[in-house]
Formats: structure tokens, sequence, C-alpha cells
């Protein structure tokens, strides 16, 4: 399945999921790994721990935070697969930020743990036929399908890369 063929586009979740091609899942997936192996670690360890703005998270709390949150809505993935569709999918961002120790890791220990989340990611979602796609659950306040997860986990990595990309590079320019 593409991303325009997915069948509810759920609230909310449209503003991830359409920053992902139209292009089949699997192959987004793939490509999502590319973008994570092509982040380019070397202005990431040139800004270290520094922030575009103060009060705001730096690159490893943000690759953290896409590491969590990910596996976070894998959990509710499956417990949607396995007819749970009233679980709700919900936690604080900015406590788990603050508590995940980002700061304290190497940003190669980073970005290896979330390729190992996002293997096992593609992973879980090889094992669902159609219908388990088009199972449901909510996701914070939003009923949101299986495929529509799936786009949105996508979306979630290139919303934050994009922004590293463009607030945090920027601080090597000043």
């Amino acid at each position: 399945m593409k991303r325009t063929e997915i069948k509810v586009l759920p609230d909310y979740f449209d503003r991830y999921i359409n920053l992902v091609e139209d292009i089949v899942l699997f192959q987004a997936f793939e490509e999502s790994l590319k973008q994570i192996e092509a982040l380019d670690l070397q202005k990431v360890k040139l800004i270290g721990n520094k922030t575009y703005q103060a009060d705001k998270w730096t690159i490893k709390e943000i690759l953290q935070h896409v590491t969590d949150i990910e596996r976070l809505l894998i959990a509710g993935t499956l417990k949607f697969a396995r007819n749970e569709n009233d679980f709700v999918i919900a936690f604080d961002e900015i406590e788990m930020a603050r508590q995940s120790k980002a700061n304290s890791k190497t940003i190669e220990q980073i970005i290896t743990e979330l390729i190992a989340v996002r293997k096992s990611t593609i992973e879980l979602f090889s094992t669902f036929d159609e219908l388990d796609f088009q199972k449901s659950g909510i996701n914070w306040k939003h009923r949101i399908t299986i495929e529509a997860m799936a786009f949105n986990i996508i979306g979630h990595q290139i919303h934050h890369i994009r922004f590293i990309e463009n607030y945090y590079f920027s601080i090597l320019k000043k």
C-alpha cells in the first residue's frame, strides 16, 4: 500500500503522514533507514549539546525522542493488531526526554539504537496482513489504523530530521 491509499487519514497525524513520499510502505521504511544513515554526524558532533534556542532539546534528545516514541507506538500498534482497539497510546514526551539521558550517550549509540528499533518495527509490520492493517486504536486522542500508524512513524522521523537540518545545522553558520 502507498500513503495515498490510506483509507482513513487520522486528524493531527496527517501532518506527519503527509511528509512521507507516496511510495509503497516497505519502500518508505527503507528510505527512512537511508535518511537516518545519511544524517551528517560530523555536523551533529560539532553542534554537540548546543540548542538553536534556550530550553529546547539537543539533537541527541530529539533522536532519542524519535526512538522512544517509536517504541511506544509499536507497543500500541501490536495491541491494535491483537484487537485491543480501545487501548490508548499516551505519554509525556517532555518528561521522557528529560529522563532519557540522551546527552550522556554518543551520537553513534543513539543512531545505532534508532536503526535497531526501526528494523524491529519493519519486522513487526511485515507480519501484518491486509485485515491487520485496517485494525485501529487510539493514539493520544485520535483513532488511527495500523496502516496509518506505519506512515505516521516514518513521517515523525522525517519531521524531526528535517527540523534538525533546518534549525540545528544553522548553528554552525553563526
